[in-house]
């Protein structure tokens, strides 16, 4: 079973960037599609990105596409999400999850209830 740790949330204004990182440990990285959710306070937890196993393949929610990259490395059991123009609503408690199986990271996206999870980090966004 995985073990996903998440770091780098903060405190950042408006138009400011943040990286977020996601140590797995306790399985075999590369044979898990990886992505990021959050949840917002009120709000139920939204799918905001993805990557497959191999990497080559992405998604992206609608409301970060073109502001947020999803990338990993493999070598290092490590995924990242690179948050730029960041925007007030993009405050939330981000979560890391982990997917085995085949097509990992499709089912990631569509049936999240059996992911594999972090604990969260907090990213707020000030005016």
């Amino acid at each position: 079973q995985v073990q996903l740790v998440e770091s780098g949330g903060g405190l950042v204004q408006a138009g400011g960037s943040l990286r977020l990182s996601c140590a797995a440990s306790g399985g075999t990285f590369s044979s898990y599609a990886m992505g990021w959710f959050r949840q917002a306070p009120g709000k139920e937890r939204e799918f905001v990105a993805s990557i497959a196993r191999g990497g080559a393949n992405t998604h992206y929610a609608n409301s970060v596409k073109g502001r947020f990259t999803i990338s990993r490395d493999n070598a290092k059991n490590t995924v990242y999400l690179q948050m730029n123009s960041l925007k007030t609503e993009d405050t939330a408690l981000y979560y890391c999850a982990a997917r085995g199986g085949p097509a990992s990271e499709l089912y990631l996206r569509i049936e999240p209830s059996d992911n594999y999870w972090g604990q969260g980090t907090q990213v707020t966004v000030s005016s």
